[in-house]
Formats: structure tokens, C-alpha cells, sequence
């Protein structure tokens, strides 16, 4: 079924059985994951990036952002992900690249005093790579195409 690669790429097949559409709807199930309770956006991609879409998430109080770059293969019935993060190292004094799928969740908390003088941290802000991944996947694997993760060239 899937390659030794698969699982280092993210790379996901369709179900069995599931009828493959072609590219424009695999695209416009893609846009579609756009709405008013979803974090990110999937947009067209520019030129520059070298991607028929891009979904992108930025979290400036962090220093975060997410962007995945997608290419459809029509002949190959699967689209191509890139999945890059530019996050805060260690340090915090920079921003570090990475990509690739990982399975990181990035928080923020907050530390309040409550009347009786104890504190209290309390998370104020929670978003995972999957959270990002998943509705893009499931968007495509229900159009019956793959979805490739790929680590070096889209």
C-alpha cells in the first residue's frame, strides 16, 4: 500500500472505494475548508512560492507562523503538501524554520491573582499543527486523491 516513506512524509491515501474527482473539485474542496471557525486560510498560491494554494496561519504574539504549500497532480491524482513552520528557538532571541509534518501544539498562558491571593494559570491560547493538517487532509482524501507530504521540492 503506502511506501517506507509515508510515515516520515506524512504522505495519505484515499479509502478504498472512494471515487477520485478531478483537480478543480479537489480545489474547490480545498477552499471551501476556509470559514468564519477556522483559524487559517487557504488562499492561491503566488508565484513566488510555487503552489496552485497555500493555507497560512500567523500568530504574531508568538512569533508563529504556519504555512502549508499544496500542488495538485491531476494526472497523479494526489495533491503535493509542504508543510514549513517559522517558530521562536529556544532562546527566543530568533525565529527557527522547520518542515515537514510535526506534531507540535503551541500554547500561551496567562498568569492571574485570585481574591484570596493564590495564582492561577489559566491557557489562553492553543493551536496544534494538526489542527491545520487535518481539515486540509480530510478535504482531499474525501475527494479521492492522495495527499503526499513531501520534505525537500513541491
Amino acid at each position: 500500500m503506502g511506501r517506507i516513506t509515508d510515515r516520515w512524509t506524512g504522505t495519505r491515501y484515499p479509502r478504498s472505494g472512494v471515487a477520485a474527482r478531478p483537480a478543480p473539485e479537489v480545489r474547490a474542496a480545498l477552499l471551501a475548508v476556509n470559514g468564519p471557525d477556522v483559524r487559517f486560510v487557504v488562499r492561491e498560491g503566488t508565484r513566488k512560492e510555487g503552489a496552485d494554494l497555500v493555507a497560512e496561519f500567523e500568530y504574531p504574539a508568538l512569533d508563529l507562523t504556519l504555512k502549508t504549500r499544496m500542488r495538485l497532480n491531476p494526472t497523479a491524482r494526489e495533491v503535493r503538501a509542504l508543510e514549513e513552520r517559522w517558530e521562536p528557538s529556544a532562546d527566543g532571541a530568533r525565529r527557527q524554520y522547520g518542515r515537514g509534518p510535526a506534531d507540535t501544539v503551541y500554547r500561551q498562558w496567562e498568569t492571574t491573582t485570585v481574591p484570596d491571593g493564590r495564582r492561577h494559570k489559566a491557557e489562553t491560547f492553543r493551536f496544534g499543527t494538526q489542527d491545520m493538517r487535518n481539515p486540509l487532509q480530510r478535504a482531499v482524501l474525501s475527494a479521492g486523491s492522495t495527499w503526499r507530504g513531501v520534505l525537500l521540492k513541491l
